[in-house]
């Protein structure tokens, strides 16, 4: 009788053992279950670098900021302010991209990283800029900068008058390669910046998706470009950007990525690796596309507002419309927050024709503009003759 009492608690205590092990796998599954998004939320919380910054393409909406506005050395980056002059250059008539620019011993004895350009020899503002936007070649940057400004000393002086216009207060440039250089300094928010003004040039884009390239030098030789900037290979929408690396200011990028009509621009300075760079960066543009959308506020070829009256024409008056889609970037289901200021004159005289600028409407954010999009006619009106005068005129 004793014996079977025995087996009895025997059995009691293995199926309470039982249980608690039951009990102690669903615990470790339930927590399993949350784990990844847990970590998940923590690898979304921070991104790695001394600084980060992340925004649209108008600088409008701030989508992350880590020590934004703290100076430090950001190497090659320095060439996204030595580009912008070359384009604004090109845009204002001074240097065609068929200008041919002398290369001298400065220029050729820069060293670092070149596509090998021979002192004495002569080659087109083309080439050097793509070889400058491709590769970050030093020995392209002086020759333009040379051809530009006269010596590099004076296109220096150029880039700090430019950096103070756009409001780079962070900002201080020693030279136009971002070699090595005292008092040399920028901000992640200030690198965002300049790297914004540069986009806006079509040109830059002509070059800044090539992956790989020979560079052709005067007698046959070549030299091969292999972009620096990864990630217009590897990351889907990531079409330019610049690299920068030195000891001192160690692994940064300013890149930029286009997706569904949402333009982004990221930056990170003094990352521990090439690799970790990207994947900042990567990363940044992944919050970006799945926190955030373009959001249509009026169409390119709609009519938009009320028609502006036009005197003496065969109609009353001119529908209007914008010229390019008016957009806004705002977070995903949330409000976009913007309002549209539009500027159109009380009247017009005929004849206007499709296309002419009447107008312009600026998008309003907090209180700032952040953006500005003509208004153009939609129709051409012509000049109404005095028969026309004298019956009833169509309205718009």
């Amino acid at each position: 009788m004793q014996n079977l009492r025995l087996i009895n608690k025997n059995r009691v205590f293995a199926l309470i053992f039982c249980l608690l092990l039951i009990a102690g796998a669903a615990l470790a599954a339930a927590t399993a279950a949350v784990s990844p998004p847990m970590a998940l939320a923590a690898a979304e919380g921070d991104i790695p670098g001394a600084a980060a910054y992340l925004t649209d393409a108008d600088g409008s909406v701030v989508m992350y900021a880590k020590n934004e506005t703290a100076k430090r050395p950001i190497a090659s980056m320095v060439k996204i302010m030595t580009a912008l002059l070359v384009f604004e250059a090109m845009d204002r008539g001074e240097l065609a991209p068929s200008d041919l620019v002398p290369v001298s011993e400065n220029a050729a004895g820069m060293g670092g990283s070149q596509v090998f350009l021979d002192a004495g020899t002569q080659h087109t503002a083309e080439q050097l800029i793509k070889a400058v936007i491709v590769c970050s070649a030093n020995d392209a940057c002086v020759a333009l900068a040379e051809k530009i400004s006269g010596s590099v000393p004076a296109f220096v002086d150029d880039m700090n008058g430019r950096a103070a216009e756009l409001g780079m207060a962070d900002t201080h440039f020693s030279n136009c390669t971002g070699l090595p250089a005292p008092g040399a300094f920028s901000t992640a928010k200030d690198v965002s910046v300049m790297f914004r003004e540069l986009i806006r040039h079509p040109a830059y884009f002509d070059y800044s998706g090539i992956w790989t390239e020979d560079y052709a030098h005067p007698g046959g030789r070549t030299t091969n470009m292999t972009n620096t900037n990864k990630l217009v290979r590897f990351y889907d929408g990531c079409d330019g950007g610049k690299t920068g690396f030195t000891s001192e200011a160690k692994f940064c990028l300013a890149a930029t990525a286009e997706r569904k009509d949402m333009r982004v621009i990221a930056v990170v300075l003094g990352g521990e690796s090439s690799k970790q760079r990207f994947g900042a960066v990567s990363s940044m543009f992944d919050r970006a596309f799945g926190g955030y959308e373009s959001k249509l506020l009026a169409a390119a070829g709609e009519n938009f507002g009320e028609p502006v009256p036009v005197r003496l024409g065969k109609k009353r008056g001119v529908a209007v419309t914008p010229e390019r889609d008016i957009r806004v970037i705002a977070p995903r289901g949330g409000e976009d927050g913007a309002e549209l200021r539009t500027e159109l004159p009380e009247k017009v005289k005929a004849p206007v024709k499709a296309g002419d600028v009447l107008g312009k409407v600026t998008v309003i954010r907090q209180g700032k503009a952040v953006s500005e999009v003509p208004l153009v006619a939609a129709e051409s009106v012509e000049k109404a003759g005095i028969f026309d005068l004298l019956r009833p005129r169509p309205r718009a």
